[in-house]
């Protein structure tokens, strides 16, 4: 498929691709150069806050499986073997 570069730097991605990928109007995408290539990314933008506060919460998971507040599993079916022994 062929892109033509429009006023702006503005090029507009084939309505297959879009599908394909389930982008819709608003998303965000990645644009980088890699060996001579343009790329683009589709990703997810959190806000701030809502990274920090999954931050802390993982801290204080970390901690609590640290002091032994939290267990920790070799494998699921050690897990499913103390869940099913409550």
């Amino acid at each position: 498929m062929l892109a033509e570069l429009r006023g702006k730097s503005q090029i507009t991605i084939p309505k297959e691709i879009v599908a394909s990928l389930g982008l819709t109007e608003g998303d965000k995408l990645e644009i980088y150069e890699k060996d001579g290539l343009i790329c683009l990314m589709p990703v997810t933008v959190y806000p701030k806050k809502y990274v920090d506060e999954l931050h802390r919460e993982i801290n204080g998971l970390k901690s609590d499986i640290k002091s032994g507040k939290k267990p920790v599993f070799d494998s699921i079916d050690s897990l499913f073997d103390k869940l099913e022994s409550n």
